[in-house]
């Protein structure tokens, strides 16, 4: 069974105010673990802080280690009077401090106010493939499936202050960057190594840190890392997006066994895909990966379902996601969770003198924030595993 772990970039908060506190340093500095333990380090700004787990083998097993990376992240923050958050953008308005560091310095002055206000946090996941010719074929066949991840994981309707219209606007925020988003077929590894090739000797990027693709292979590791979900309201549903990303790099390899070739779907299509996703997560439509003709949400979504349902069900795992989907689908997503815990606010507050909608205001998101940080650590803190398998290589670059 292949190994998986993950990223998860989380908010440090001020628990009333809601608002981010740039402590990352501080909360580092105090962070003392063994080496074998659950990893914690910085992100491009101070006010986040990213989580990483080792290399799982089970839905268990990664949720042990994602409730404990929230814990300790927690807990570090708490020593300084703020909170975790997995929220994937801040609510409220704020300015943002980078982490020192000579490359994100140089990011800041090469991109200005794509920069200076990506405050995002994503939600990474890396799995353990064969060899970099077998990921390539991995990403060349899941590459059509991954906005249907992006509508599950949608957790941030709010932006500097103001309500989006966008279930996961930290989608629309972090395609701002010149290599971000959907890639083409590329049909070989030599053909992925020329296309990063040809990119870095445009001078746009910095480096291949920068190659910012929806999916991708690791530089460090024998691992695809896939890109595209918002970090989950709850932790429960980040291990659950975890397997689903897993089956699908397992069906893609058997794909490639059984002579199954890639869907050719054009970018711009795939591109149409993500923003639908991103717009309306699961409460209209979403583009179906069979024939990119609008469906309802949850059918697309039962269909992934049904589509990796055979590596699932080998795996012990058909069970498990059925009831996580059934779940997501029945209580929304991140996103609606988070409007919810808003007109909660506002409907305590405006006691009639307000209609249902209204604007959220500053006290109201700070709600939200709050609501948020309960949820992120809810379930508790796993014990560590007395032998760990090897730690997967930190992405520290956004």
């Amino acid at each position: 069974m292949r190994t998986f772990g993950v990223e998860e970039e989380l908010l440090i908060v001020h628990p009333v105010t809601g608002e981010p506190l740039a402590l990352a340093d501080a909360l580092l500095a105090g962070h003392h673990e063994p080496a074998t333990a659950t990893g914690l380090s910085h992100e491009l700004k101070l006010e986040q802080i990213e989580t990483q787990t080792r290399p799982c083998h089970s839905y268990g097993e990664i949720l042990q280690q994602i409730r404990r990376g929230r814990a300790m992240a927690n807990e570090s923050a708490r020593r300084h009077g703020a909170r975790i958050a997995a929220i994937a953008t801040s609510p409220l308005a704020s300015n943002t401090h980078t982490t020192p560091d000579l490359r994100y310095a140089e990011m800041l002055d090469r991109f200005g106010i794509i920069a200076t206000e990506q405050l995002t946090c994503g939600f990474h996941v890396h799995t353990s493939v064969e060899s970099p010719e077998e990921g390539v074929v991995v990403l060349d066949h899941i590459r059509d499936k991954l906005a249907v991840l992006t509508a599950l994981t949608a957790n941030s309707p709010y932006w500097r202050g103001l309500p989006t219209g966008f279930d996961s606007y930290r989608t629309q925020a972090w395609n701002r960057w010149p290599t971000s988003g959907p890639s083409s077929v590329f049909g070989s590894l030599t053909a992925y190594r020329r296309l990063v090739k040809r990119l870095l000797d445009t001078g746009v990027i910095l480096d291949e840190g920068m190659v910012y693709f929806d999916a991708r292979i690791s530089r460090d590791q024998p691992t695809v890392e896939v890109r595209v979900a918002d970090v989950c309201l709850r932790a429960e549903d980040a291990a659950l997006m975890a397997v689903l990303v897993r089956a699908l790099v397992e069906t893609a390899s058997l794909e490639m066994l059984d002579g199954v070739e890639p869907a050719a779907v054009p970018t711009a299509i795939l591109r149409m895909a993500s923003w639908q996703a991103s717009n309306a997560g699961l409460r209209g439509e979403l583009l179906d990966f069979g024939d990119f003709l609008p469906q309802p949400a949850a059918e697309v979504v039962w269909a992934l379902v049904d589509y990796l349902s055979p590596v699932l069900d080998d795996q012990g795992e058909l069970e498990i996601v059925k009831a996580g989907i059934s779940d997501i689908l029945e209580r929304g997503n991140g996103a609606h969770e988070q409007r919810e815990a808003a007109e909660r606010y506002n409907k305590k507050q405006r006691d009639g003198q307000a209609p249902p909608g209204s604007p959220p205001t500053k006290e109201a998101l700070a709600a939200v924030v709050g609501h948020a940080a309960k949820v992120t650590v809810s379930g508790g803190a796993a014990g560590a595993y007395p032998e760990p398998a090897p730690l997967l290589t930190r992405v520290r670059r956004p």
